[in-house]
């Protein structure tokens, strides 16, 4: 293999590292990203909580109605025993228990639209934990599949930098260094001639160079300054 041949094949294992390296982070990324699940569990807890909240309410609201029957039945059962003689105390008393049943009226709309907030809340808790347990499922697996394509990425940076590593050795150093510096201004830095073109910068090349270049000598575009590779 000509020297400018181990230089572009350095090169195409070079940019499969970094297509790899990039996969690799991407993956991590995706790792670390539970916001989807985060989102779920948080939505059910705030309903949950809201749903306790109300429930609360209804209990001290059954509480209360509880407490307005039962001084209604207590008056009532002043006012109707016959042992309330004074008038003026049985007006007194009618118009404490027409004054409790009016609490009670209300009391009793009251209780119905907070066991209808109930009912409701419920159903979009039921909904959400089915909802966050599917979330669950897909952000498990997918860790797992993850899990699995990172171990596979990581085994391929390996087998491929240990490649790279070995083919660096049998290159000369002053083009290996050359082939690193071009790489740091101008991607890639090893360009193909194709009907006697650098494939880098589409110039035409002068004949004497092209055939160089096909004679596997290290020759640099004149235009871009990229090493040309003729296979």
């Amino acid at each position: 293999m000509t020297l400018p041949g181990q230089l572009y094949k350095l090169q195409q294992i070079d940019l499969e590292l970094k297509g790899r390296q990039q996969e690799l982070n991407e993956i991590e990324n995706q790792l670390n990203d539970n916001k989807a699940l985060v989102a779920a569990e948080s939505k059910l807890a705030s309903q949950k909580e809201q749903l306790a909240g109300v429930k609360k309410e209804q209990k001290n609201s059954e509480w209360e109605l509880d407490d307005l029957q039962e001084r209604v039945s207590k008056l009532g059962g002043k006012l109707y025993s016959g042992t309330t003689k004074n008038p003026k105390e049985l007006v007194n008393l009618e118009s404490e228990v027409k004054s409790l049943k009016s609490k009670i009226s209300k009391k009793e709309d009251e209780l119905l639209e907070l066991m209808s907030q109930v009912e409701g809340m419920e159903a979009e808790v039921k909904a959400s934990t089915g909802e966050f347990e599917r979330v669950k499922r897909e952000w498990q697996q997918g860790q797992e599949n993850l899990g699995r394509r990172k171990t596979e990425v990581e085994a391929a940076i390996v087998k491929l930098s240990l490649a790279r590593h070995k083919l660096a050795q049998q290159i000369d150093s002053a083009a290996l260094e050359l082939y690193e510096q071009i790489g740091l201004t101008r991607k890639p830095a090893v360009a193909k001639v194709e009907q006697g073109r650098c494939q880098g910068c589409y110039i035409t090349l002068p004949i004497s160079q092209w055939q160089k270049a096909k004679a596997g000598d290290l020759i640099q575009c004149n235009s871009c300054g990229r090493i040309l590779y003729v296979e």
